[in-house]
């Protein structure tokens, strides 16, 4: 382990994440909502402090480990949970308690959407902006931002990469990393350019269009109104939002080769995309059918309805139109559980995603053949190439991991006073980065208090980096010489 190094980019990436306070001071000197003090403080507290311990270890210019990076990313998602909640902290009309703050601040940067602050439509504008920029700097991760704008760092690249990145397979795209990174972050404003384009012209307003467009592309689901996408009555917007949701919870490097080829058949060839589009498909249609024959909604706005919350929490998103923890019977439930899946790998979405999903059950179906064939030889393949032991291995790992983090916290938040359908939904929406739960934290979190929110805070921790790059730091062969 090389501890000077790892103080050194971790200072050069705290000084970078300083400057995510300017655009909120824009924002302030458009609206003049007279809060700049908070978003200047902020910056100079995170600047000064990743500029001291950049400058103190500046002459450190090796390369980063594997264990290095591991270290760097789970430390500095957790710095950045703290410092990106020194705004709200020094807002004072939220008066928000530090774990609070640390839970609101977490809910943006790993885009989970999940928030406890009441009365958004009366918030300044710097503020709502400040929560929707968190989202959209989470959502493809600052850190592979800092691979693609700063690759002069010479720190390893590729190993942060690796370490941060979400899904099992963490392939370039191009021969040198920075180079990825950049392609990744051309789709990604691409995306959210059209996004916000298009939500302007079906009705929003400029800031409301930009707002929603970061958190639509993130999957992240945070609104500038209590409503949500709800305020503006709108299938036009909704629709607009269903597409986008779509498109970011697939695995961007699809994108890239495709707009690279100009042929559409990597879409289609992809088991992944084909498992992602026909859970949704499913989901859609249940959700649309019960809504129309428990009669709830008219058919048409069962069609609607249906197909807006399967896609906006199927993907983990968390964007709503209605009070669906309300609707009758399993669907909430049901739809919950669709967020297990959540996107593709190498996407913006939240969950145990989709080819993880796919390999279970398709290693469930290889061990019922070998209940009837015990001596044959069966392979586990997904678009017809063999997957490899060990990767089923790390699926059957994670997948055992996952539930048995899950539980633990579950028991943790009913320790502390929380009713079984809301422990359970806030930890399920928080671990897949989902959002809106059921029960007391259906509509917000605001009635929990700190050691549950510090527990949720952790459990949108684990999910926005994968289980595995948080949890190796606890093991002790990772610190064994």
């Amino acid at each position: 382990m090389q501890p000077r190094v790892i103080q050194r980019v971790l200072g050069y990436l705290l000084v970078m994440f300083s400057l995510t306070m300017v655009p909120p001071l824009v924002v302030e000197l458009i609206y003049r909502d007279g809060v700049a003090l908070p978003f200047i403080i902020a910056f100079a507290v995170i600047a000064c402090t990743g500029g001291v311990l950049w400058y103190t270890a500046r002459d450190q210019r090796a390369t980063l480990r594997l264990r290095d990076s591991f270290i760097v990313v789970v430390v500095f998602w957790g710095a950045l949970g703290i410092a990106g909640s020194l705004p709200f902290l020094l807002y004072q009309p939220l008066e928000l308690s530090v774990a609070a703050a640390i839970f609101e601040s977490m809910s943006g940067l790993t885009t989970t959407g999940a928030t406890l602050i009441v009365g958004l439509d009366s918030l300044p504008h710097s503020i709502l902006f400040y929560r929707q920029q968190m989202q959209w700097l989470g959502g493809m991760g600052i850190i592979v931002l800092a691979v693609a704008i700063l690759p002069a760092l010479g720190i390893g690249g590729m190993q942060l990469f690796r370490a941060e990145s979400s899904g099992p397979t963490k392939n370039k795209l191009t021969p040198r990393i920075a180079e990825t990174a950049k392609a990744l972050w051309y789709i990604y404003m691409g995306l959210t350019v059209a996004c916000a384009v298009a939500y302007y012209f079906a009705g929003m307003d400029a800031f409301d269009a930009i707002g929603h467009s970061f958190s639509t592309v993130a999957i992240g689901g945070f609104s500038t109104h209590d409503a949500s996408i709800g305020y503006y009555h709108s299938r036009t917007i909704e629709m607009i939002a269903v597409v986008f949701m779509l498109i970011s919870g697939v695995n961007f490097a699809l994108h890239f080769m495709t707009f690279r080829s100009r042929r559409l058949q990597h879409y289609v060839l992809n088991a992944e995309f084909m498992g992602y589009l026909t859970i949704l498909g499913v989901l859609t249609f249940i959700a649309g059918c019960y809504l129309a024959l428990t009669q709830t909604a008219s058919v048409s706005d069962a069609f609607f309805d249906g197909l807006f919350h399967a896609v906006s929490i199927g993907t983990t998103t968390g964007f709503t139109t209605q009070e669906y923890f309300l609707w009758p019977g399993f669907l909430p439930v049901l739809l919950l559980f669709a967020s297990f899946a959540g996107g593709c790998a190498g996407s913006t979405g939240g969950g145990m995603k989709v080819i993880r999903i796919l390999l279970l059950f398709k290693q469930g179906q290889r061990e019922l053949r070998r209940m009837l064939h015990p001596n044959a030889v069966f392979l586990v393949k997904l678009g017809g190439t063999p997957v490899n032991d060990r990767t089923n291995d790390n699926v059957w790992g994670f997948f055992a991991t996952y539930i048995a983090i899950m539980v633990v916290m579950m028991l943790l938040l009913m320790a502390a006073g929380l009713d079984q359908e809301s422990a359970f939904s806030a930890v399920v929406a928080c671990l897949n980065n989902l959002g809106p739960g059921l029960g007391e934290v259906g509509s917000n979190y605001s009635s929990l208090g700190d050691f549950s929110l510090s527990v949720l805070s952790l459990a949108m921790l684990f999910g926005r980096l994968e289980i595995f790059t948080l949890l190796i730091l606890f093991t002790p062969a990772f610190w064994a010489r």
